[in-house]
């Protein structure tokens, strides 16, 4: 599934009714959706909460061996629409790049998250990648198929020259993810992470834009 996908960017614009001027999205942006014929990836937006929120509450035993403690607040409804709201601002402002996985011949429930977050721009020009599934589709391909349409959109869109994830060595499926898509293994960092309560050592797995060289 991974070699027959194929990104499609465009632009999301909506007709205002009274005057016919182009009305952008809900925070006046254009949105970029990326999608193939199994899942697409939508930026976020305001609008999601619900399903987020159905989404964290689906999977919140399943994350809790891969991410840091939440408090029950994060699983309510204005705690997600605050972090959409303010990853669509990061998004404007090209500091990172939320995306919202959801399937194609489907697009009414979340079954994931993957982001370009912490962009540096300038001599760097670096981002790290992170993501999510939900338990009830791993090991069908989607994350594999989304850190692809990402890292085109990384490299051939942003124009970032490289991409850092930071996997636990214990989480064997992410790594498979990171290495089908030929992100290399530059090390390992001790204590890297607060993982669940606990400071968790990480491998740096790395891709780099040689179209830049």
């Amino acid at each position: 599934m991974l070699g027959q996908t194929q990104v499609k960017v465009y632009f999301d614009i909506v007709e205002r009714a009274d005057d016919g001027e182009s009305l952008q999205s809900e925070l006046g942006k254009e949105k970029e959706i990326m999608q193939n014929k199994y899942i697409q990836l939508l930026p976020a937006d305001v609008s999601f909460a619900e399903q987020v929120v159905d989404y964290y509450k689906r999977n919140k035993e399943f994350l809790k061996a891969f991410e840091p403690i939440r408090n029950e607040e994060f699983f309510t409804l204005e705690y997600q629409k605050e972090i959409l709201r303010r990853e669509r601002l990061e998004y404007e402002e090209k500091t990172s790049f939320h995306f919202y996985i959801m399937l194609t011949e489907d697009p009414s429930r979340i079954i994931g998250m993957i982001g370009l977050n912490n962009v540096v721009w300038g001599a760097f020009c670096s981002a790290f990648l992170g993501y999510k599934l939900d338990k009830d589709f791993l090991n069908r391909g989607c994350m594999s198929m989304a850190v692809e349409m990402l890292t085109e959109y990384a490299f051939g869109e942003l124009h970032l020259h490289r991409i850092e994830a930071n996997v636990m060595p214990r989480n064997k499926a992410s790594l498979r993810v990171l290495e089908k898509n030929h992100f290399k293994n530059e090390g390992i960092s001790k204590y890297y992470l607060n993982i669940n309560g606990v400071w968790e050592d990480h491998i740096h797995m790395v891709k780099i834009n040689y179209s830049m060289h």
